[in-house]
C-alpha cells in the first residue's frame, strides 16, 4: 500500500520538473525518483581517479592549464 504526501515547491521548480518529464503524463513521483537515483553514484571513484582530480586542481591553482582558444590556435583550428 502506498502512502501519499503533499509538499510545497516553488512554481519555478514545478516548471523545471515539468520539463524533466519523459512523457506528458509521467508522474512527479517518477521524475523525482529518477533524479534521486541520479544523485547517488553507485560506483565510487577509485583512489587513482581521486589522485588525478587532486593533481588537476593543483594545476589549476598554479595556473598550469591552456584555454580552449590556445589549444585551437596551437592545433591550427583558428
Amino acid at each position: 500500500m502506498s502512502v501519499a504526501t503533499t509538499i510545497k515547491i516553488d512554481p519555478q521548480l514545478k516548471e523545471s520538473l515539468d520539463k524533466l518529464k519523459l512523457f506528458p503524463r509521467e508522474t512527479y513521483n517518477d521524475v523525482v525518483s529518477r533524479l534521486v537515483d541520479m544523485a547517488y553514484d553507485q560506483e565510487p571513484l577509485s583512489d587513482e581517479t581521486i589522485k588525478r582530480i587532486e593533481d588537476s586542481l593543483e594545476d589549476l591553482k598554479r595556473g598550469r592549464y591552456h584555454t580552449q582558444e590556445e589549444v585551437e590556435k596551437e592545433l591550427g583550428l583558428r
